[in-house]
């Protein structure tokens, strides 16, 4: 009996299924490793940090060296531009003769701006059904979709407008394209996310029942993603809208035009009124489409 006892203390039963195995030999002797102290991680982050910034300043040092950019005389005329501002840009009874102009090129450069967005808006979601994973007929054609959509993407507006200026001249028509064009790109990036973060499992329960493409796109897709499609086409709006002022300087069209007109002409009292206007009108769109945000989402 006393054997039997001896026997079973020298060979323990093996181990339950799924438990770890026996580490191998000389392993279990290694001593884990020694855990930092909170101190000793903020030493190191702060460190790193200290580098990193001193790395900028010496960056910034080359690069105002390589310029000739002088801090100094930067700061020492910033009060002399000041007081020319004060003394040169200021709208007079004179400027205010141009308020019909000025309003009339700034209607047409939000016109321009609204059209090219809701354009744009339509023709990105249908690319955008073509390239959302739930809706996208194959993978080829998704990936042709979001490599168009990088592109135009990532070329900006004033790019765009660059290089339709040879084909088209100064015209709206060249300023809405270029408009148009970086619009949709975005667009479709920003539709396809929609799509995919939105609308899959509503999607795959149409499908199970049998629906069509066409009905799990209006039954499906469209009603869970109008909010968000609707919030996108408001943001673009106010965008181009901005950047209408700047495409219209090189296009020749709308309220940029304006500006240039009249700073080449020395006429600052008018060129100050033109940016008050836009001033106006970008916040005055930008509330109303966060009214219109609040509402639909």
């Amino acid at each position: 009996m006393e054997d039997i006892l001896v026997v079973e203390r020298k060979n323990p039963p093996f181990p339950a299924a799924g438990s770890l195995a026996p580490a191998p030999r000389g392993e279990t002797d290694q001593a884990p490793a020694p855990m930092r102290s909170p101190e000793e991680l903020f030493r190191r982050r702060r460190v790193q940090f200290t580098l990193i910034f001193l790395l900028l300043i010496v960056v910034t040092a080359f690069a105002s060296l390589i310029t000739q950019f002088n801090f100094i005389t930067s700061i020492e005329s910033f009060p002399k531009a000041l007081l020319w501002l004060a003394k040169n840009v200021v709208p007079n009874a004179k400027s205010l003769r141009l308020v019909p102009n000025i309003l009339g090129k700034l209607l047409q450069t939000v016109q321009i701006s609204i059209m090219a967005t809701v354009i744009a808006a339509v023709l990105a979601f249908a690319m955008a059904l073509l390239g959302a994973v739930p809706t996208r007929p194959n993978l080829m054609v998704a990936g042709v979709i979001r490599l168009i959509a990088s592109f135009f993407r990532n070329i900006p507006v004033v790019a765009w407008a660059l290089i339709l200026i040879f084909s088209f001249g100064q015209s709206l028509l060249t300023g809405f394209l270029a408009i148009f064009i970086e619009t949709f790109g975005f667009l479709v990036r920003s539709f396809i996310e929609v799509i995919d973060e939105t609308s899959k499992s509503s999607v795959e329960a149409l499908r199970a029942t049998g629906a069509r493409y066409f009905h799990t796109i209006f039954q499906a897709v469209v009603p869970s993603v109008k909010p968000m499609i609707l919030s996108w086409m408001l943001y673009m709006v106010e965008t181009n809208i901005r950047s209408a002022t700047l495409v219209g300087m090189l296009t020749g069209s709308g309220i940029g035009f304006a500006f240039d007109l009249y700073y080449k002409n020395f006429n600052y009292a008018g060129a100050a009124l033109v940016i008050i206007s836009i001033i106006v009108v970008v916040l005055l769109i930008e509330t109303i489409s966060n009214i219109i945000r609040r509402l639909i989402l």
